[in-house]
Order: structure tokens, then C-alpha cells, then sequence
């Protein structure tokens, strides 16, 4: 009886073994979230606003077109707020989410998206592609690494 009793004890006390839980991920709404980052980081430019700006890490690194790599949160803000200096008055920044690609547990995004910025009445300014790697902090995404690419205007 002793002996059932140890047994018992040493059954009901071993840990039990669960397998992991597979986390599901929302594409689309995941592309949704990128947009609405897309969406704000292109208003910085269309309000000439840089102090709104909360698109990148800390540790970022920037490839601008024609430019070479802007490491840094800080550094990335300077050069955009030159930038924002030769940005015609009433131009506007669309920047529109092509694809995403998420890793299973949804920590990281990469992002493939086209840009274009129009003067006030509606004339291609610029165009291109960028692509932007994102890495969840904090609860939030944030640009960690970017490049972009220019189009020639077509007539």
C-alpha cells in the first residue's frame, strides 16, 4: 500500500509535458498594421513634420536613394528634415504595402511597397519601390533597416 501511495505521489508530482502552442498569424491584418506605419511615416513628409516621426529603431539603418547608408534614429531624423527642405509646397507622399512577409511568430516583417509623391495637382514628382524590415518592440513594429529605389518619370 506504502508503495502505491509513492507511486501516485510521483505521478501526480512529474511535470506534465504540453506541446507548444503554434502562434497564428493574421496576414492581413499584419499588412494592415504596416500600411497604417506607411501611412503615418508618409505624412512626416506631406506635413513637413519630422517631430512625428516614430518609423524607426534606435539602431536603424537608412538607405536613401542615392545616398549612402544613415545609421541611427537621430541621424535618420537629420537627414530627413533636410530633405523635407526640397519637398515642393502641397506635394504629398503616397507610400502604398505591395507584400508582406512575416515570420511564424510574427516578431519580424519584410516589406515590399511602392512610392510615389504627387505635387498639388496630381503630377508625379518621384516614383520608386522600397523595401523596409520590421522587428516588433515594445509591442509595436518598427523600421529597423530600409532601401529604396527611384523610377524615371514617365510622360
Amino acid at each position: 500500500m506504502v508503495l502505491s501511495y509513492i507511486i501516485l505521489f510521483v505521478v501526480a508530482c512529474s511535470p506534465k509535458k504540453t506541446e507548444p502552442v503554434a502562434v497564428v498569424i493574421d496576414k492581413e491584418q499584419v499588412k494592415k498594421e504596416i500600411q497604417a506605419i506607411e501611412n503615418k511615416f508618409a505624412a512626416v513628409y506631406t506635413h513637413k513634420n519630422v517631430d512625428s516621426l516614430t518609423y524607426y529603431a534606435d539602431d536603424a539603418v537608412s538607405y536613401f536613394v542615392g545616398q549612402r547608408p544613415v545609421a541611427g534614429k537621430d541621424s535618420i531624423h537629420r537627414f530627413i528634415q533636410e530633405e523635407l527642405m526640397y519637398v515642393p509646397e502641397g506635394a504629398k507622399l503616397i507610400n502604398e504595402t505591395l507584400e508582406i512577409f512575416v515570420t511564424d511568430d510574427g516578431n519580424n516583417v519584410a516589406e515590399i511597397g511602392a512610392y510615389k509623391m504627387i505635387d498639388s495637382a496630381g503630377v508625379v514628382l518621384k516614383n520608386g519601390h522600397f523595401f523596409s524590415f520590421f522587428a516588433k518592440r515594445n509591442g509595436k513594429y518598427v523600421c529597423t533597416r530600409d532601401m529604396a529605389t527611384s523610377h524615371p518619370i514617365e510622360n
